[in-house]
This record gives C-alpha cells, sequence and structure tokens, in this order.
C-alpha cells in the first residue's frame, strides 16, 4: 500500500486535501487502461473509501477527471494534460523526439523511451509505452533509472566523455545504498562499459531488480559529438529471441537514434 505524501518541513503547513487529490491523479494515471476505481484508487493512495469518493467528486467537479461506464469508475480528462502546457524541458524532446518515436511505433512494435541524464539517473523524457500495443507499463515519463543497472544508463555512460563519466559516477560513489555500492566497484563498471562498446548496444536482461522480469537494449542518442539521451526498447524476459533482436529490433532502434540525433542537431543549432 502506498502511503501518503510526508509532510513539509517549509515555512507553510501542507494542504492535506490537495497533497491528496494530486496522489489520486497520480494513481489514476498508473492505473492499466486509465479507468480506475474508487476501492482501487482508496488501496493505492492509502485512503479510506469516503475520503477518496469526495476528492475524485471534486476533481469531477474541476472536470479534472470524469466518471466511468461502471458505478464508482473515474478516468483523467484532457483537461489534466493541458496542466502542462506552461511546462518547458528540453524543448527539442516535444518537437523532436516525440513525433518520430511516434512514427516508430510501427516497426519497433515493442515500446521505447528516451532518456538524457540528471544527478547521476536517467530520466525519461519521452515514451511510446501509450502507444505501444505490446506495453505492459504506464506513466513512464519522469521515470529515473539507476544508471550502472540498466540498459538506458549502460548506453549513456558507455558512450559519453570521460569527464562526464566520472562526474556522473561521482555522485553515485557518495550514496549510502546499493547504488553506491556498485558505482564504487570499478572493476564492475570497467565491464559494464566493455561489454556494451564490444557488443555495439547496452543490455540489462532482468538486473534492475525493480524490473527484474523485462530485459531491454540501448544505444546513445549522439547529436553530432555531443552524447544527447539515450534511447531504449522494453519487452519481457524471453520474449524476443537473440536472432530477432540482432537482425530487427537493434538495428531498427540504431536507425531511429541516428535519425532522432540528426533531428534534434539541426534543431538545436536553429
Amino acid at each position: 500500500m502506498r502511503s501518503g505524501p510526508k509532510a513539509t518541513t517549509g515555512q507553510y503547513k501542507e494542504v492535506r486535501s490537495l497533497a491528496r487529490g494530486l496522489e489520486l491523479l497520480k494513481a489514476l494515471n498508473r492505473v492499466p487502461g486509465g479507468i480506475g476505481s474508487t476501492t482501487e484508487l482508496a488501496k493505492a493512495c492509502g485512503l479510506d473509501r469516503t475520503t477518496t469518493k469526495r476528492l475524485l467528486e471534486t476533481l469531477r467537479a474541476q472536470g479534472l477527471v470524469r466518471q466511468g461506464e461502471r458505478d464508482g469508475q473515474y478516468y483523467l480528462t484532457f483537461e489534466v494534460r493541458r496542466l502542462s502546457e506552461g511546462f518547458e524541458d528540453e524543448t527539442w524532446v516535444g518537437q523532436v523526439a516525440t513525433p518520430l518515436m511516434h512514427a516508430s511505433v510501427r516497426e519497433l512494435v515493442w515500446p521505447c523511451d528516451l532518456g538524457t541524464a540528471e544527478a547521476g539517473f536517467m530520466v525519461v523524457r519521452e515514451s511510446t509505452h501509450r502507444w505501444s500495443p505490446l506495453s505492459q507499463h504506464r506513466a513512464m515519463i519522469g521515470e529515473r533509472m539507476p544508471v550502472l543497472v540498466t540498459a538506458l544508463g549502460r548506453a549513456y555512460l558507455s558512450a559519453c566523455e570521460e569527464i562526464e563519466r566520472e562526474g556522473l559516477l561521482e555522485l553515485l560513489k557518495r550514496r549510502d545504498d546499493w547504488i553506491g555500492e556498485q558505482a564504487r566497484d570499478a572493476g564492475y563498471v570497467k565491464r559494464a562499459i566493455r561489454e556494451t562498446l564490444r557488443r555495439g548496444y547496452a543490455y540489462n536482461d532482468g538486473e534492475w531488480l525493480r524490473e527484474a522480469s523485462f530485459a531491454a537494449v540501448a544505444v546513445p542518442v549522439l547529436a553530432g559529438d555531443r552524447v544527447l539521451a539515450a534511447l531504449n526498447l522494453v519487452f519481457p524476459k524471453a520474449a524476443v529471441s537473440t536472432k530477432d533482436l540482432e537482425k530487427r529490433f537493434v538495428p531498427a532502434l540504431k536507425r531511429l537514434a541516428v535519425t532522432l540525433g540528426n533531428a534534434s542537431r539541426a534543431f538545436l543549432e536553429e
């Protein structure tokens, strides 16, 4: 069961009803199929059904959710997306990466993510999970992925310049958890990078324990000599043969990365 958001320690007290309402929006965004029941959402947010129902009805009155066909079901409306219109991240992602990745779904079939490095992690900036018919994940945008145990992170780490690589690793080494322990294992880091470069693409066979049933391949996205991001392809372990991976999917993923990199470079140089 998810616990509610922690109280802030700043000058002002947290508005609990607002925080709970936002948690419900997040939970509803994660529900498979995009439709969740009052009971399901209450459990996900650690709330009682009465409070959950009251918050959902408030969100409905604001036009952010609507009731489903069955009693007690809710789903998000387009008004939720409008909330992000004033948010500007890397402009090239929305204007260059999004349409190219969307168009790639027909060829790649399996979902892919575009990630950039941030504070020692890879952060998903765009994803085709919402378009891929084979996706088993939702709400991937904004997901933070460990660098050393994910294909996305290994692809980026292996392609970036040594000074940037050392900077990323230094951030991780300061941690006192398993992530820091891995980063301090120089032998492990060297093997991961060497194997990625030898293979020509990064590979993760369920080593990220949180996603142990899924494998992924990834390649860097280069804008000239600059490593802009990394691009992965995600699928259940054993769902794709090694032959299909190397003959079909990796080449297609590399073509998409090259197209994306060239288009991004042109966009950034305008």
